[in-house]
């Protein structure tokens, strides 16, 4: 796992981001001061994003808060697997997601991914790995290295936020498609995981109405 940026990191790299892309300056000018959005990483962290999706916060708080429950305070690969999947449903799961929870412990066990030592795996390798597994999508790979994992360089083009700010920054008409977008995220190597906090940022403070903008979308 890499030692993520602190707040004096996270600054310099947003700097150096506008200096190699100053498309990029009304961002960086609008969003305040942010910290590393962390998780808790492993086994658990991914899990615990599978469930967070397409859900509401408070219903995924609820939900999880059943799952430790349930799994007696520990989400690990092993009483994942010792629990049955409509045992899981009684927990607030779909059956859709108690499946992955078993998939992903599944992986796990049987050596398909090591989440003890994911951080031997380049950020490519390991998105390979994840997403080899039944219900891990690009999205949840990418996002899971970046805040689970720490990982400094990753830059999940799939998100319609991040394009919807990259829009926005580069004053298009339509917002870049997720190939589009990695391409356009390459000028900020080695520091993409700050630039995509960046626009997570500006997007949410546009979207709460915290920052004026001409040409942004209803």
């Amino acid at each position: 796992m890499q030692t993520p940026y602190w707040l004096d990191d996270i600054d310099a790299a947003r700097r150096t981001i506008v200096e190699i892309d100053p498309a990029l300056a009304r961002a960086h000018a609008q969003t305040p001061a942010f910290e590393w959005r962390r998780r808790v990483g492993g086994f658990e962290g991914l899990f615990h994003m599978i469930v967070d999706q397409q859900v509401s916060l408070a219903s995924a708080a609820a939900i999880w808060a059943r799952v430790e429950a349930g799994l007696g305070g520990e989400v690990t690969p092993g009483r994942m697997l010792a629990t049955e999947i409509e045992t899981l449903r009684t927990f607030g799961l779909s059956i859709q997601k108690a499946t992955y929870g078993h998939e992903i412990a599944r992986a796990h066990v049987e050596g398909r991914i090591d989440f003890d030592h994911l951080e031997r795996l380049s950020d490519e390798e390991a998105v390979a790995r994840l997403t080899a597994i039944k219900g891990v999508g690009k999205w949840t790979a990418e996002t899971f290295l970046m805040f689970c994992e720490g990982r400094r360089d990753v830059f999940p083009a799939g998100d319609i936020a991040l394009q919807e700010a990259m829009r926005w920054a580069d004053g298009a008409a339509l917002r870049p498609r997720e190939r589009e977008a990695y391409v356009r995220a390459e000028a900020w190597r080695p520091h993409r995981s700050i630039a995509a906090h960046l626009l997570w940022g500006w997007y949410g403070a546009v979207k709460r109405g915290e920052v004026a903008l001409e040409d942004a979308a209803a």
